[in-house]
């Protein structure tokens, strides 16, 4: 295959960078828009903006969590530009709504649109970008390239964090929804559907000397792969269009051990993410007061050193260590940081706990390099889908757990005096994630690469 050029992808790369830039733009500000608008007096927070969040989690989880695999499958049949675009519409109107105005009123109206539309849009850029590289890249090249998407969206939001330190509030809404519009504009004009018309024989013949590679040199480091590419069940899924999104999901996990370990490991990790957004920023401002400006900067500081750690680090760990090994420490050192917050003393240790981030980075980027490889490149976007569609899930779920502890251990009438319980919670799912992980092998078992090459001989 044509050696891969990163710049292929600028189109694609750019077209996340302004959706990012949208997204993490209004972030530093949301906790003191939504406290202003529900919530009355000089409290620093209240119950009802807790419980505003969690309602929020859970409505669009469960609208996600039926829609991602949708619209993954759906982008393997009608392509991803054609989905791209409903969603990048959509998510135009709700900063626009408080652009003009933040009174009470204007927030709910923000908040019920935002709701409707996030059932559809969160997440699809990420999902479709994923699916995007992987039909695009193959082989081993897929998790650095995996690893440079997720630097991307994290240098936009190094950039929209920067850019919300420096802006009022009201300029905030307006920025992201002009971003939003020319992001839409950028993609439907420029993103190409594929790079090459011969991806996907050029990325199976890639694969099929990778996998001998990994028999002959004994490099047992890196997941033999695609385990579905020749089996007869691929063929089944690829061809019978009549089948559900359910069922292709389901025919998918049902051949894949692996696949179904790094389903499970992704709820784990994003139900501690999810309860992570729950309870952080609320913890920050009741806790030690936090404001914008403050949130803005704990935010810009992550992002930098995790999109440093994603564009340069995480390609050369991956190739010393492997996949699942770069997950599993990903998922420890998160367990960690979650901890140390849980106890935080002094407005100083979260910032502190920031020498962390570049190993908690590489969680995701792992899960999908892991994922990508076990199918072939038909079946990307359903695999992607069904990645996001489980994220959804444990954002549906951890709301139930963490708003109500967090608004209990942050109010006057906690059981005992511990404002970060709902933080060391966190850190109990990410080290179930992390102890599920140790269980992924590195390769499949010898009687299935055997079973693949008979058929590959047999068909050949």
């Amino acid at each position: 295959m044509e050696e891969y050029r990163l710049g292929e992808l600028r189109h694609l790369l750019t077209t996340v960078f302004l959706s990012g830039f949208s997204e993490f733009l209004v972030k530093p500000v949301m906790t003191d828009v939504t406290v202003a608008a529900v919530c009355s007096g000089l409290n620093e927070t209240c119950s009802l903006a807790v419980y505003l969040t969690g309602v929020e989690q859970v409505t669009v989880g469960l609208g996600t969590m039926v829609m991602m695999p949708v619209i993954g499958n759906l982008s393997d049949r009608y392509g991803i530009k054609t989905l791209l675009t409903l969603p990048m519409c959509l998510s135009i109107l709700p900063p626009a709504i408080l652009a003009y105005r933040r009174d009470t009123n204007f927030f709910y109206a923000f908040y019920i649109t935002k709701i409707l539309f996030d059932m559809v849009c969160q997440g699809t850029v990420d999902c479709l970008a994923h699916a995007y590289v992987a039909k695009n890249v193959c082989g081993r090249k897929r998790i650095s390239m995996f690893g440079v998407l997720a630097g991307v969206r994290s240098i936009s939001g190094v950039c929209a964090t920067f850019s919300a330190r420096l802006l009022p509030i009201a300029s905030i809404f307006q920025v992201a929804a002009i971003s939003f519009f020319f992001g839409l504009v950028y993609m439907r004009v420029f993103l190409k559907e594929r790079l090459h018309d011969d991806d996907e024989d050029d990325c199976d013949e890639d694969d099929n000397t990778s996998g001998r590679n990994h028999h002959d040199g004994g490099d047992l480091t890196m997941l033999a792969e695609p385990i579905l590419r020749d089996a007869p069940t691929k063929i089944h899924i690829v061809l019978n269009t009549k089948y559900s999104s359910l069922k292709d999901m389901v025919s998918l996990i049902k051949n894949s051990t692996i696949l179904v370990q790094t389903l499970v490991v992704t709820f784990f990790a994003t139900f501690a993410q999810s309860g992570m957004q729950s309870a952080f920023l609320y913890f920050l401002k009741a806790r030690f007061g936090f404001n914008k400006n403050d949130f803005a900067e704990l935010i810009l500081l992550v992002t930098i050193i995790g999109s440093i750690s994603q564009l340069f680090i995480l390609p050369k760990l991956v190739s010393a260590i492997g996949e699942r090994r770069v997950l599993s420490t990903g998922l420890l050192m998160d367990s960690v940081n979650a901890a140390c917050l849980s106890v935080s003393w002094s407005a100083w240790v979260p910032y502190a706990t920031t020498v962390l981030v570049p190993v908690t980075m590489f969680v995701m980027p792992s899960v999908c390099g892991i994922a990508s490889r076990q199918v072939g490149p038909g079946e990307q976007g359903k695999v992607q889908g069904c990645i996001s569609g489980v994220k959804s899930f444990s954002g549906v779920v951890a709301p139930f757990i963490y708003s109500p502890l967090t608004a209990l251990f942050l109010s006057e009438k906690a059981p005992f005096y511990f404002p970060g319980f709902s933080l060391l919670c966190v850190t109990f799912s990410l080290m179930i994630g992390f102890f599920l992980s140790l269980l992924i092998r590195d390769v499949p078992s010898p009687s299935m690469n055997k079973a693949i090459n008979n058929i590959s001989r047999e068909e050949a």
